[in-house]
């Protein structure tokens, strides 16, 4: 049976992502506001395995829950950047610019958001007792995600934003 969820956690988790992508194309209107957040996912993913690894646990039923709650969790810390650099963007910002202050403008709502998630994922990392590992599993891996998912969303997000809203202007002065 663990074979079998093991093969299966793979279509759970690309279904996710295809999930979220296309709940965010349908709020943004836009193929790709969608990537500008997600692109980092796969990386918050090797770094809660990697975490995982670093603390010698195994790949289980409870980190692939946590991978999953992750897709979720990075992609929010992406969107409130994003979301205030188009809303900049908007107000006739240019688009490096609007990146910055959007960053800048999200800093302190980001790392309250996530040292708070943080604070509350450390006792399920330091658990002991009858069912330790399956804490631990889900605790550490969501922990090592989040913090790779701090630094990614916050250095690798604006970049995306600048690059991915040029060439989504560029396009749609072609297609006008």
């Amino acid at each position: 049976q663990e074979k079998e969820a093991g093969s299966a956690a793979v279509y759970i988790f690309i279904l996710s992502i295809i999930m979220v992508f296309l709940f965010l194309a349908a709020q943004y209107e836009s193929w790709m506001m969608p990537l500008m957040i997600m692109l980092p996912i796969p990386a918050v993913m090797c770094g809660a395995l990697g975490a995982n690894m670093l603390a010698g646990l195994l790949n289980n039923t409870y980190t692939q829950v946590g991978l999953v709650l992750l897709i979720g969790m990075s992609s929010k810390n992406a969107i409130l950047i994003v979301e205030f650099a188009k809303e900049l963007r908007d107000q006739g910002e240019s688009i490096v610019e609007a990146a910055i202050k959007a960053s800048v403008m999200r800093l302190r709502a980001i790392l309250m958001t996530i040292f708070s998630f943080l604070l509350g994922i450390l006792p399920l990392m330091l658990a002991s007792g009858a069912g330790a590992v399956s804490r631990q599993s889900i605790g550490t891996s969501v922990f090592g995600g989040m913090v790779l998912s701090t630094l990614l969303t916050l250095l690798l997000t604006p970049v995306l934003f600048v690059l991915l809203q040029k060439l989504r202007e560029r396009n749609q002065k072609e297609n006008s």
